[in-house]
């Protein structure tokens, strides 16, 4: 159920869209979605979390008390009106061009007691960006409850995408000398309900301390230019006949496999240097 009053695709600023993402590297949509549609989100999901935790290896630490789960999209039921939401494909279109590809599909869930990450990308940055300036890839985020300064929101240093990954342990994480810039620049980012973000990955980043009593849970969905590989990070799947079902005009846009039964997911993109927390 998607917010009754939105743009249509054509109607949403390229040049906005990309300014956005090539200058400060995230962007966001207030409301693109029902606060419903955002609860139904959150109710599958708590499902696919309790059962990630019963799986060895089906649920991803990133820190103490936090954790990161990758999916199947027939497991939250939204995913088709997610993926051809007319703002996430206008957003696609024009930072990654007419044939990104949807790679990943997962949930982050910082729960009370999470600490402060330290600062980092989610992997290093590809030549595309380093030497050709371009954005390769990107990550659309939807929280599933309203975000309070308590809960640990995210935290974003605007710009740093582009900075050069001298330095960088594993190319991801920038040494602490670093930091300043990174509090000085840094952005919280508090969305409601129905909001929808889309950021570079190599934005310098991190989740912030959840001192509440709520977890904050937080939809991922990665996509990929055609010059991108973050699909071997990950193992998106579909079975035959829900992929059958998909609209023609997302299945053109989907890397994964189709498969005559599910199969469970084996997470591949790991980020140690996230499990201990900041020092």
């Amino acid at each position: 159920m998607i917010a009754e009053e939105r743009k249509t695709q054509t109607s949403y600023d390229i040049a906005q869209i990309m300014g956005g993402l090539y200058g400060d590297g995230i962007i966001g949509l207030k409301g693109a979605f029902s606060r419903e549609w955002a609860q139904q989100l959150g109710e599958d999901i708590a499902v696919l979390y309790q059962d990630a935790l019963k799986r060895p290896g089906g649920a991803i630490g990133r820190g103490p008390k936090r954790h990161y789960v990758e999916i199947h999209p027939e497991g939250i039921r939204g995913f088709v009106e997610l993926c051809t939401h007319p703002w996430v494909v206008a957003v696609c279109e024009a930072v990654l061009g007419p044939e990104y590809k949807i790679v990943e599909i997962g949930f982050d869930v910082p729960n009370p007691g999470a600490v402060h990450q330290p600062w980092h990308r989610d992997f290093p940055a590809p030549d595309d960006t380093i030497v050709g300036r371009r954005l390769n890839s990107l990550a659309f985020n939807l929280t599933t409850v309203d975000v309070t300064p308590d809960m640990g929101p995210f935290e974003v240093a605007p710009g740093t995408q582009w900075d050069l990954p001298d330095g960088f342990e594993h190319g991801m994480f920038p040494p602490r000398s670093l930091y300043p810039r990174y509090e000085e620049r840094a952005q919280q980012k508090m969305p409601q309900m129905g909001d929808i973000s889309a950021r570079s990955a190599l934005t310098i980043h991190r989740g912030t301390a959840n001192i509440s009593n709520t977890p904050r849970p937080a939809l991922v969905l990665g996509v990929d230019a055609p010059t991108a590989n973050n699909a071997e990070r990950h193992d998106l799947q579909v079975t035959r006949a829900y992929y059958e079902a998909l609209p023609e005009s997302l299945r053109q846009h989907l890397t994964c496999r189709v498969v005559d039964k599910l199969e469970p997911i084996v997470q591949a993109h790991t980020i140690e240097g996230l499990m201990m927390g900041e020092a």
